[in-house]
């Protein structure tokens, strides 16, 4: 075997072991909902019906159809089992290395130091956020584009004659015959790449910009062949290039342009860009150097990480201490880029990549975020290791003190990889870091309340949100959340108040308004629910939710043939919802008011739940035997409900196993089951484990 195949062996198998604890961890509370979990349409694969969405839809404040759609091949191949993205994601990531690996070589024809770069940037702690976090799954995928993006205009580039073949003759003057784009397949295989890539993730429209750098270096396409004498005419020699390769790139920017337009409507649409009154131009602009400092110091030290840094104003003494870092080295890469060019090439691929994520239009509430280093610390890895290697030959270090040295760093980088993995096993852990390694956190104290919430620990999930509302009362989500769990344990005047706090904050809080609604149907002040739930519905009428709760607020009323109506048209929104399958089918087939049952159409609801669930969930095997017997199907009934007692008792559900032995014991005397809907609990949902 070659030792680069060698090299490129050794880097796919040691990153993928490093990453392999990632495939144990679950799906994250954070975004992960957005994306996988709790999307119906990702959850349904890959169909013509999620194709059109994915290409239409600004959900998650993006627009990257190609994300989505690998998304939904994932649940289409695998379900909804975390370990196959987590894979798939780890496969991107090694892939990502082994092309970075090709592109150095092929630019650089140095082996050794494409092989270490390749490697820092595949074992670097900071790009941990980008593999092991699922919903980063278009940082890893748009990557893998830009690199074959890369790679096939390197290749075109060397094809014209460039690098290191003797370059092609130019005429002297730019004129409009350069803006016919190259009759190139590598040029349009490119241009492809890009699209993709750009489709994935937008932060890739900066591509055009790190073309004319590798122009300029490696490839040196600005120099001429045709090279006057006089340093004028150099200086205007080079000048022409410029326009010509510029000009040779349009069709890269044309599509630079259409993806920033497409996000700026999508981020905007969904509310996800700050507004001026809400972070100021000046406090941007005093973070901007602050920010880029920042990435700067975590290559060189990758500790304390977190998921989640919050904006705050930066001090005076920190913007002119950043400002001036920056200054120093770009005045330094000026300097020495006659020798060096790497060196400038280098940090403008730095600066330049972290523009569109750099601050100046700011979405969310995040300072800077590890994953923006994902591809922008190339910039940083390469010249910083062509310089030292430049300095260890000038020195007469040997090639076992470069060897070991080399070999020093990546350990401590896999060590501090391994380190950071561990706390992206559950949102609990990944949560309390953050809050550990950060000031001010109330996001990670709102996402840790409701991970320990999902966990069982209400007491815990409590404090957090009130930890979170005290740092930032503002915060309508943190509101809404407390409320629930004040809800939850019959605290109903406060849960009142916490509710009202929230829709003052964010009136068209649609989830606040429906929750509110459900607590006023517990109280039984229907009027004033129906009016929350007609809100929700306004403001997200595509929300099966609303027409959902209606109905089962509707059957609280004795209103059970206008309820039927309410959830019929939830399910015609969702027709897989499993939830609202499961619930009319138990209606149709056990309400009392016999003019309500309907025990095909039940039978037929709950049998399509149950095959949508592979047979897993006991509260759906229940209804399935609720809808059977009711059909007079009494042997079918008597099989769901033992499968479904069978479950329960597999799963540890104690209590509902008791419930399901008495509705057993009722289906083999050859008696359906019936109940009253005016007092079953609003919140009821399906059982699972």
């Amino acid at each position: 075997m070659s030792r680069p195949r060698l090299i490129a062996l050794l880097l796919a198998l040691i990153t993928l072991t490093a990453y392999l604890p990632a495939v144990r961890d679950g799906f994250s509370c954070y975004d992960d909902d957005d994306y996988v979990t709790n999307n119906r349409v990702v959850q349904n694969g890959l169909t013509w019906a999620g194709t059109r969405w994915a290409f239409t839809t600004w959900q998650a404040s993006n627009w990257h159809p190609i994300t989505w759609l690998s998304h939904m091949l994932d649940c289409e191949l695998f379900g909804l089992n975390a370990r196959a993205p987590h894979c798939v994601n780890i496969l991107f990531h090694t892939a990502n290395a082994l092309l970075l690996l090709a592109l150095l070589f092929r630019l650089t024809g140095g082996l050794w130091p494409s092989a270490f770069v390749a490697a820092l940037f595949a074992w670097h702690p900071l790009h941990v956020e980008s593999v092991a976090w699922i919903s980063e799954r278009k940082d890893v995928l748009s990557t893998f584009f830009e690199l074959l993006a890369l790679l096939a205009y390197v290749s075109y580039a060397l094809k014209t004659g460039n690098g290191n073949q003797k370059p092609r003759t130019r005429q002297a003057r730019f004129s409009t015959a350069d803006l016919r784009p190259p009759a190139s397949g590598q040029y349009w295989l490119a241009l492809f790449f890009f699209a993709l890539g750009l489709m994935a993730k937008p932060m890739l429209v900066t591509l055009p910009f790190i073309l004319l750098l590798l122009d300029y270096w490696p490839l040196r396409r600005f120099s001429s062949d045709q090279a006057p004498a006089t340093q004028p005419s150099i200086l205007k020699s080079q000048l022409s290039n410029l326009l010509r390769l510029t000009a040779e790139k349009w069709p890269f920017c044309a599509l630079t342009a259409v993806s920033c337009v497409l996000t700026f409507l999508a981020q905007h649409s969904t509310g996800a860009v700050a507004t001026l009154a809400r972070v100021p131009l000046p406090d941007r602009l005093e973070n901007i150097p602050v920010d880029y400092t920042s990435y700067l110091l975590k290559m060189i030290w990758p500790s304390p990480l977190a998921v989640f840094y919050p904006l705050h104003s930066s001090t005076w003494p920190a913007v002119v201490a950043a400002l001036t870092t920056l200054v120093v080295i770009s005045w330094l890469v000026w300097r020495i880029r006659q020798p060096y060019p790497y060196g400038l090439v280098g940090w403008l691929w730095f600066l330049g990549m972290l523009v569109p994520v750099i601050g100046l239009v700011q979405v969310g509430g995040a300072a800077l975020a590890d994953r923006y280093t994902y591809l922008p610390s190339v910039g940083i890895f390469l010249p910083v290791t062509l310089g030292l290697g430049t300095l260890a030959t000038h020195f007469r270090v040997s090639k076992a003190g470069i060897a070991i040295a080399a070999g020093l760093t990546l350990t401590a980088c896999l060590a501090l990889t391994e380190n950071q993995l561990r706390y992206w096993r559950n949102d609990v852990a990944l949560f309390n870091h953050a809050i550990a390694v950060t000031r001010h956190n109330d996001i990670a104290y709102l996402n840790l309340g409701f991970a320990l919430e999902k966990e069982g620990r209400r007491a815990e999930a409590m404090y957090a949100f009130r930890k979170a509302l005290s740092l930032n009362p503002d915060r309508a989500e943190a509101h809404n959340n407390l409320a629930n769990l004040l809800d939850d344990t019959g605290d109903s005047n406060e849960a009142l108040a916490e509710y009202g706090a929230a829709l003052r904050i964010n009136p068209d809080y649609v989830a606040a308004h429906e929750n509110l609604a459900t607590l006023l149907v517990g109280l039984d002040r229907f009027d004033e629910a129906m009016n929350q739930y007609a809100e929700a519905a306004r403001l997200d009428p595509d929300d099966w939710r609303a027409p959902y709760l209606i109905g089962k607020a509707l059957l609280k009323q004795g209103r059970d043939q206008e309820a039927i109506s309410h959830l019929q048209q939830a399910l015609k929104m969702d027709s897989n919802n499993v939830q609202v399958l499961t619930f009319l089918a138990q209606v149709l087939a056990s309400d009392e008011n016999p003019g309500t049952r309907d025990s095909r159409t039940a039978r037929l609801l709950a049998t399509r739940a149950n095959i949508l669930t592979d047979g897993s969930q006991p509260a759906v095997l229940d209804v399935l035997g609720m809808a059977c017997a009711e059909f007079g199907d009494f042997d079918g009934a008597v099989k769901s409900e033992q499968d479904a007692l069978d479950l329960a008792n597999g799963y540890g559900m104690t209590n509902d196993a008791a419930i399901l032995q008495q509705r057993l014991q009722l289906f083999q005397k050859h008696q359906p089951f019936r109940q009253f809907f005016t007092n079953a609990p609003l919140k009821q949902e399906p059982l699972k484990k």
